[in-house]
């Protein structure tokens, strides 16, 4: 048996995704602008360090701060009734979930739902979270199959982090500073900028480098077919090792 051989599940995405997908990016970027421009894109940590944060170390909690300093931001959006942006539920997921933060946004009479995987790299730090690990293949496969619109954003927040003495204590704040941040829907990102990486179970999606995405819009059938091309092209990775995920996961009829 081959690849060719099996009979897959073939998902059909609504006709209105590709816009359904900018439009949640959009209010996703949106936001994050709007907390920019009121200047409330900042993390102060204060500490009884006279010298402050050492900065060398500090980028090593950098992730989980940012994905709260974000999910804050969505959830304070949320709570106004009738905030702009239409955004009418946020969800924060828990820490080994495929996604971080569930967003969902009302569009006419349809509500859309963003799963939101976000990525923190350091500004001032060379290839810092260039190539990250986005999800593993077997569940964003399967995530795919389940439901043919199954939207999965990337969100890279680039961060700058400095000291700054804090004149009513006298102690060094240490700042971690949005300045910058890209929204992608993970189905639309191009061939060339996808890697997959064999290890860690059934292997990793990854972007080669998050600071360079371009997009090249495909069907989520499109989708399945280049994740299964990326894994079986791996040099760690049979046929029959496909095969059997696609029968636990429940990918083809045979």
């Amino acid at each position: 048996m081959q690849y060719e051989d099996l009979i897959f599940k073939i998902p059909k995405e609504s006709p209105t995704y590709r816009e359904d997908s900018a439009f949640v990016i959009q209010q996703i970027t949106a936001i994050l602008d709007e907390r920019k421009a009121a200047n409330d894109n900042k993390i102060i940590m204060n500490t009884n360090l006279r010298l402050g944060f050492p900065l060398e170390n500090i980028n090593k909690i950098a992730g989980p701060m940012i994905e709260a300093w974000a999910g804050e931001v969505f959830a304070g959006i949320r709570d106004d009734k009738n905030n702009e942006y239409n955004l009418i539920n946020v969800e924060a997921q828990e820490r080994l979930g495929m996604a971080d933060i569930i967003l969902q946004f009302r569009k006419g009479q349809s509500v859309l739902t963003g799963n939101v995987d976000v990525k923190a790299t350091a500004n001032d730090i060379p290839n810092s979270g260039k190539g990250p690990n986005i999800t593993s293949f077997s569940r964003i496969r399967t995530a795919y199959v389940k439901d043919p619109d199954f939207m999965f954003i990337i969100l890279s927040i680039k961060h700058r982090v400095y000291s700054e003495r804090n004149n009513k204590t006298g102690l060094v704040d240490g700042i971690m500073e949005v300045v910058d941040y890209n929204a992608y829907d993970l189905k639309f990102i191009s061939d060339a900028d996808i890697n997959y990486n064999p290890a860690l179970g059934t292997g990793q999606i990854q972007i080669k480098d998050i600071h360079y995405v371009t997009y090249q819009y495909r069907t989520t059938w499109e989708m399945c077919q280049l994740l299964d091309h990326k894994y079986l092209h791996s040099s760690r990775r049979t046929f029959n090792d496909f095969y059997r995920e696609a029968k636990k996961n429940q990918w083809i009829k045979n």
